[in-house]
């Protein structure tokens, strides 16, 4: 990741107070700073998991969820990884219950 990869996604849809919590990549530093947005970092690579209330592991347990969904699809075009990405997070959620809500859903009638 990179940090103009970081403004072109991320800075659209962060608000200007948020905290910023991530691993210790330096390019989520670079990107906070040129943005001004509180940053965290936890070291993951040394051992940091958790400092008071900042951690990444709920990013990183969604992650290893999602991998492994994906993984029966044998790969998939990663134009249409926001597709897959919907549809895993509405199972995931619990929010769709029915074939036929989740029928609707991918078609967008919601």
């Amino acid at each position: 990741v990179t940090a103009a990869q970081l403004r072109r996604h991320l800075l659209p849809v962060l608000d200007r107070d948020v905290l910023l919590v991530t691993d210790a990549h330096p390019a989520y530093r670079t990107f906070a700073l040129e943005a001004g947005i509180s940053h965290e970092a936890v070291n993951v690579s040394n051992g940091e998991r958790v400092r008071g209330a900042v951690h990444v592991q709920n990013v990183n347990a969604y992650h290893r969820r999602f991998r492994q969904w994906l993984a029966r699809f044998n790969g998939v075009a990663s134009k249409y990884l926001p597709n897959y990405l919907g549809w895993q997070c509405a199972l995931d959620g619990r929010r769709i219950k029915t074939a036929e809500r989740l029928l609707s859903a991918a078609l967008g009638v919601f």
